[in-house]
């Protein structure tokens, strides 16, 4: 089977997602899965064949220029990666996208696939969409009666205003106050989020959000548990045993989660059997809500006062090192690493062939 890894990206981003594609080709079964490896360079250039384990591991700058330019047409006859230099085809009977962020995990790249015609692993447009930008994702969930915390929004033309932000600035204090979390709204992996605990470093947290994004999301604090789900399926779902995060750091950031390796991760999370049970019928919830497909990564907060369970996000395409807390809670189920990549593209292709049954001409 001829399967095209795209990793990299236009996106905060890049690197965790070279880490997650270099995880991903060496766990593939080599006998079923003939892998293409194509990287999308920071000014999103697709180039291939490029190994993302010698990305990781060379400080030869050559390495991307070796790659021929490609790209998938939206031309379903081709079916395939199109050589730009020679016009020639790669046929690829399934997409593995491993781009976190943005034009990765919002919908698309995953557009792109579907004019394509070719199966690809994880969410459609819609699911990612919606996932990624955390105001939509809140508008949905919000609708849909789940639970979560407190949250302003605003858009980066706020920020840059004086007299605009002192307002915004203003209804955060009055809705949510001290402390608060700012977040740009479309990004993963804590990028540009920052805790504020007063106004010159709500001030602060509002400008760096708004380097990363246009819509800013900022959220009110509370003392929780951090707990996380993974979910597998197309319609028929299943979950994992809930994973809980103790941050090493003030709160689960970019260098907690990536750099210093100083947060603690357990699997699975000591809870009593009714949270369990609220947990997997709301992770389920989420998924269906925003009608994901493949496979999502539903982050929770367990109150610590009074047991409160309120959705957090729901990630589409989460982190896939084998290390990475999404194959990490499946493994601890009894599905292995390697097995749960060939179960995401046996998904892939059957919600493929399942949107082949749509009647196209009336």
């Amino acid at each position: 089977m001829n399967l095209a890894l795209v990793f990299g990206g236009k996106s905060g981003e890049h690197r965790v997602s070279i880490i997650s594609a270099a995880s991903i080709i060496q766990f593939l079964d080599q006998d079923k899965y003939n892998v293409i490896p194509v990287y999308v360079t920071n000014e999103g250039e697709w180039l291939g064949p490029i190994d993302p384990r010698e990305l990781l591991e060379s400080e030869d700058k050559t390495l991307v220029g070796r790659g021929k330019q490609i790209t998938f047409l939206p031309i379903p006859s081709i079916q395939g990666l199109k050589v730009i230099d020679t016009g020639e085809t790669i046929p690829i009977d399934v997409i593995f996208p491993i781009i976190h962020g943005t034009y990765g995990e919002d919908g698309t790249i995953q557009g792109l696939f579907e004019l394509a015609d070719i199966p690809y692993v994880g969410g459609g447009v819609m699911a990612s969409a919606v996932g990624m930008d955390k105001l939509a994702m809140k508008a949905v969930y919000a609708n849909n009666g789940l639970p979560q915390t407190k949250y302003v929004a605003l858009k980066r033309s706020q920020v840059h205003q004086d007299e605009k932000l002192e307002q915004v600035i203003t209804e955060i204090e009055t809705k949510l106050g001290y402390p608060c979390f700012v977040k740009p709204a479309n990004l993963g992996s804590s990028v540009g989020i920052n805790k504020a605990k007063n106004k010159s470093e709500l001030e602060k947290a509002l400008i760096e959000a708004a380097l990363y994004d246009s819509k800013i999301l900022v959220e009110e604090f509370v003392d929780v548990r951090e707990v996380e789900i993974s979910v597998l399926g197309n319609e028929d779902l299943s979950v994992s045993v809930p994973g809980e995060i103790v941050p090493g750091n003030e709160f689960y950031d970019y260098n907690a989660k990536y750099i210093d390796n100083n947060s603690k991760l357990i699997i699975p999370a000591e809870l009593d059997e009714e949270v369990l049970a609220k947990l997997s019928n709301l992770a389920v919830k989420s998924y269906q809500a925003i009608d994901c497909k493949g496979l999502a990564r539903v982050d929770f907060f367990i109150t610590k006062d009074d047991g409160r369970v309120l959705i957090n996000e729901i990630n589409t395409l989460p982190g896939f090192t084998n290390v990475s807390m999404y194959p990490k809670l499946w493994e601890a189920s009894g599905l292995p690493y390697k097995e749960l990549l060939d179960r995401v593209v046996q998904l892939a292709q059957q919600e493929y062939a399942e949107k082949k049954k749509n009647k196209v001409v009336y």
